[in-house]
């Protein structure tokens, strides 16, 4: 049962005030923190809670929105973050756990519900792995088991067809690439799985930062390729849980 369902139960059985029942409607869809207004409904709205984005923020407001989801019962994963941050965390959430290679901190007061099938995660070379961690990290930490498979780019294809059968028992494929972003179309003519290109900003100059291969990857001839932004592994991980619990 939902928070909302247990205020409107109370006012119903008489045992809260109208007055009441207002505030803590109010209380139990965000909570204003000075910094931050969070949004404590996304879970009921979306299926998983909010997510920190810990870029720009300072130590401070990380402990405080953590703490505030932790009193309200939500897991707590934080992208785009730093060690120095999970040491501030430790008094707060001793069992949180720090990702280095994706830069993220997780910490779950609950197991989610495992997902029946797989999720594969695909990087064209070993300086995708960043990129490529944080989408792992997310669709763990959304409860979905996570085959990682690096280092399998174009240059090199016997390395990605010596893989294939890993991949094609997947529910869904994210393949991460920089340079050209040739990837994603390869994977996508091999498998008949939704694929989710990730664009990454590695490359010399004219990759432009990830432009060039995310241009790539949007003009991919095969289909069932979708693209997110670039270096955006949560994101990546993101969908591909939606998608593996269709």
């Amino acid at each position: 049962m939902n928070p909302i369902e247990d205020i409107l139960n109370a006012y119903k059985k008489g045992t809260l005030t109208l007055e009441a029942a207002v505030a803590d409607l109010g209380n139990s869809l965000f909570k204003d923190l000075g910094h931050s207004t969070l949004d404590l409904d996304r879970a009921r709205r979306n299926g998983a809670s909010e997510v920190i984005y810990g870029e720009h923020k300072t130590a401070d407001q990380i402990v405080d929105l953590t703490r505030t989801m932790l009193e309200h019962g939500h897991n707590v994963l934080i992208t785009r973050t730093t060690r120095a941050v999970h040491e501030a965390l430790a008094a707060l959430a001793p069992e949180s756990r720090f990702h280095a290679d994706a830069r993220a901190i997780t910490c779950s007061l609950h197991e989610p519900a495992l997902a029946e099938t797989s999720i594969a995660v695909v990087t064209a070379g070993t300086s995708d792995l960043a990129v490529a961690a944080e989408a792992a990290v997310t669709a763990e930490f959304l409860g979905n088991r996570v085959e990682l498979i690096s280092d399998v780019g174009v240059a090199g294809i016997h390395r990605l067809l010596n893989r294939l059968p890993e991949i094609r028992d997947a529910r869904v494929v994210v393949v991460v690439a920089g340079m050209e972003g040739a990837l994603p179309s390869v994977v996508g003519g091999l498998v008949d799985k939704p694929v989710i290109a990730v664009p990454t900003s590695v490359g010399y100059g004219a990759s432009f930062g990830g432009v060039a291969a995310l241009l790539g990857m949007l003009n991919s001839c095969a289909s069932g390729v979708s693209v997110v932004n670039i270096d955006n592994g949560f994101g990546a991980g993101y969908l591909a849980n939606m998608i593996n619990r269709l």
